[in-house]
C-alpha cells in the first residue's frame, strides 16, 4: 500500500508547477499560437487571439533578438504544432498530477520531456550555427534554457524514483 506525499512536503514540485502554468497561460497558447495564426509577421491583420499587445511583444522579441521566430520555417512550425497539440494538454494533466500526486504522469513525462529536449536542442542548434541565427545569442540561449533544462530535471525526477509522489506505508 502506498500513500501520497502531500505537495507541501514536495517543495521542488512547486517549481515544476510554476513551469507548467507559465507554459499553459503564456507560452503555448499565446507565444506559440501566434506563430501558427500569423503566417507572415511583416504583413498581417490582428486576429481575435492572441491579443495585439502579445503579438506586438512577440514580434518585438523576434525583431530584436530572434529572427528565427519571425522566419517561421516549416520545421519550426512543426515544433510549434507539437507544443500546441501535445505539450499544452500535457501541462494541464501534469499540473493536476503534480498537485494530487498521481503517478500515472510518470511515463507521459518521459515522452514529453524527450520530445521537448529534442525540439529545443534543434532550435538552439539553428540559433547558433544555422542560416537564421540569433541576433543576440546569449539572450536567446538564456530565454530557451528553461525548456532545455526542465526536461532533463523532469526525466531525472521520474527516473530516480518509480513512485515520485507516494511512499510505502
Amino acid at each position: 500500500m502506498r500513500i501520497t506525499t502531500p505537495l507541501k512536503q514536495r517543495p521542488v514540485d512547486y517549481i515544476y508547477l510554476a513551469f507548467f502554468i507559465v507554459n499553459i497561460l503564456f507560452i503555448t497558447y499565446i507565444v506559440d499560437l501566434e506563430q501558427l495564426v500569423i503566417k507572415d509577421p511583416a504583413h498581417f491583420n490582428y486576429p481575435f487571439w492572441p491579443r495585439p499587445f502579445f503579438i506586438d511583444m512577440i514580434h518585438w522579441w523576434g525583431n530584436t533578438f530572434d529572427p528565427l521566430q519571425a522566419a517561421r520555417p516549416v520545421w519550426w512550425k512543426a515544433t510549434i504544432w507539437l507544443d500546441v497539440i501535445i505539450f499544452g494538454p500535457y501541462y494541464l494533466f501534469a499540473t493536476y498530477a503534480f498537485i494530487k500526486g498521481k503517478e500515472w504522469i510518470r511515463i507521459p513525462t518521459f515522452i514529453y520531456a524527450s520530445i521537448l529536449f529534442t525540439n529545443v536542442f534543434i532550435i538552439c542548434s539553428e540559433e547558433i550555427w544555422g542560416p537564421i541565427h540569433a541576433i543576440n545569442l546569449p539572450m536567446v540561449l538564456l530565454a530557451n534554457a528553461p525548456w532545455f533544462l526542465f526536461p532533463v530535471f523532469l526525466i531525472w525526477k521520474m527516473w530516480k524514483n518509480e513512485f515520485p509522489f507516494t511512499r510505502a506505508t
